[in-house]
């Protein structure tokens, strides 16, 4: 076992040599030490510089300190963060263990309460108590039908793009990416009402740690319990629906609780790294030219970007059930460890190039790992995914409104945030929600595509469309013939007093057609199909999209 560099205890001696130790070079990360010589993490304005400033200097764990100068362990290696979350017999993630919670160190106020106090969930719980919960969560997800979730994605984008789209410009991170996975959730759980500018900012807030973060979570929690009552009252087929008629009989504070931890985990992971994808699709022309040349599909894009941005850069906390060792530290029973998936998923060991391409690679961290991996995954991709395809099909000629290096970033200990994306494209009008998200405002008129006939649907009989126009003008009589024959046959089998010469034939009407030896033969002119019948999309491949994306 490898001697600790600095141990995370909360009455670390200063050691004799501190005060004589040199201090780091102006605009080093290292700048706001605090006892012990330890970072903080809370007042760093670069967390990836002082992630690998970490890392150059204790290895793959580090001692840092949080708010009021909390000490913890910050993970940065991909091993160690995955021996971390799989080996519960060493660390769990019940903070009634934390030593700095047991001596008293921690406020009631404290920014990271909301985030690191023991509460009746899954995601503070081990062992039958965690199968117990886990349960629950994992037969509401199980119950999702994806089909009908791409439906409603489709539909929250045309609500939420029929905001702006007629303006020719917006911010998609403050009116799209902030917006979209709220309205969704708020649909999933059941609670479709209590969409709005209120709930976005106070889900924003309390997962960044600020000052209000109590006050907001307040407020969610506030909503979720009247979810939790209606539901009670009247059981629907929603996710907390699920959850109140689960065999595992959650009380009501459960079933919150973990209302909670899906509508936060899921909108702040989605809303991040839907951000973060439109950002690298608008800012680099490779990333776009792949989209559409075909070489990467949206959901590439967005497991590469989960990768290089992962929307949680820590997740909040594990803590050691007894004396171990981790990345070359002695860890002591009791000590908080953070798990941190932006360092670790570029942890050179695995990722020696951070811009190798990750295509088809799921081994990122994104959304955890072990037994406490995220539920909601599958959703957050969904939204993810169909948001950025949607809003390429309403706007495809958006484009950044100002350089890259504008573009601003605002870093809590647990997510990095684009600020805005401003963005200019052509003003278009507002699209019915049913509608498939396109940029056409009409569906293209349907046409037969026969031999010889090019005919939109519904077009008149005398108007010189297809085959009569082709010849009558001067067009390849063998291709009209081609198509004259099969007519000739129907005008044959509909004998004599049927009304087929009412349409249109060779040469403008002239029901005279041209054989290659040169003989005339009669042609009974096909009569046009009814208009206004809605043609079924052609091709196996064209109805599958079609049902797959719920319409």
């Amino acid at each position: 076992m490898t001697p600790e560099s600095h141990p995370p205890t909360p009455d670390l001696p200063a050691g004799p040599d501190d005060d004589a130790r040199p201090g780091p070079p102006p605009g080093c990360p290292a700048h706001g030490r605090g006892p012990g010589g330890l970072a903080r993490l809370h007042e760093s304005d670069d967390l990836k510089k002082l992630y690998e400033h970490l890392r150059a200097e204790h290895g793959p764990v580090a001692p840092a300190l949080i708010h009021d100068d909390l000490p913890l362990w910050v993970v940065l290696g991909h091993a160690e963060s995955q021996q971390l979350v799989r080996s519960p017999a060493q660390f769990c993630k019940d903070s009634r263990i934390w030593s700095a919670l047991r001596d008293g160190l921690v406020k009631p106020d404290h920014p990271l309460m909301p985030h690191i106090a023991w509460q009746p969930m899954c995601a503070h719980a081990e062992g039958e108590e965690h199968r117990r919960w886990r349960g629950a969560i994992d037969t509401a997800v199980a119950a999702t039908d994806f089909r009908s979730l791409r439906r409603h994605v489709n539909r929250s984008v045309q609500r939420v793009v029929n905001r702006f789209c007629e303006a020719g410009e917006a911010d998609l991170v403050s009116q799209y990416a902030e917006h979209l996975p709220m309205a969704v959730m708020c649909h999933v759980l059941g609670m479709p009402d209590e969409y709005d500018d209120r709930m976005v900012q106070a889900a924003r807030d309390m997962i960044r740690g600020t000052e209000t973060a109590i006050a907001s979570n307040a407020f969610v929690m506030a909503a979720l319990d009247r979810l939790t009552a209606r539901r009670r009252e009247e059981p629907l087929g929603d996710f907390a629906g699920h959850l109140v008629s689960h065999p595992a009989g959650l009380t009501d504070e459960e079933v919150s609780q973990h209302l909670r931890v899906v509508l936060i985990a899921a909108y702040e992971a989605t809303a991040n790294l839907l951000a973060n994808v439109l950002r690298q699709v608008l800012i680099d022309p490779r990333f776009r030219s792949q989209l559409n040349g075909g070489q990467m599909t949206v959901p590439q894009a967005v497991e590469q970007l989960l990768w290089d941005e992962p929307p949680f850069s820590t997740i909040f906390a594990y803590y050691a059930k007894q004396d171990t060792e981790l990345g070359g530290q002695r860890i002591r029973k009791g000590d908080g460890l953070l798990f941190a998936p932006a360092p670790a998923n570029v942890d050179p060991r695995v990722r020696p190039d951070p811009t190798a391409d990750m295509q088809g690679n799921r081994s990122h961290l994104a959304f955890g790992g072990g037994t406490h991996e995220c539920p909601g995954q599958d959703i957050g991709r969904v939204i993810a995914e169909v948001g950025v395809d949607a809003l390429l099909m309403r706007l495809p000629d958006v484009e950044l409104s100002v350089t890259e290096e504008e573009l601003t970033f605002t870093e809590s200990i647990a997510s990095r945030h684009l600020v805005s994306l401003p963005v200019h494209f052509t003003p278009r009008p507002q699209q019915e929600i049913t509608q498939v998200p396109s940029h056409e405002n009409e569906a293209p008129a349907q046409r037969d595509w026969q031999i010889g006939v090019n005919r939109t649907r519904g077009e008149s009989a005398g108007g010189g469309a297809g085959v009569g126009a082709g010849v009558g003008d001067g067009g390849a009589a063998t291709v009209a013939a081609a198509a004259a024959v099969p007519a000739q046959a129907s005008a044959l089998d509909a004998g004599p007093g049927s009304d087929a010469g009412a349409g249109f034939g060779v040469g403008a009407g002239s029901g005279v057609g041209a054989l290659p030896g040169g003989e005339s033969v009669p042609q009974r002119p096909v009569p046009p199909p009814p208009v206004g019948e809605p043609a079924p999309p052609r091709g196996a491949w064209r109805r599958f999209l079609r049902w797959w994306r719920g319409y």
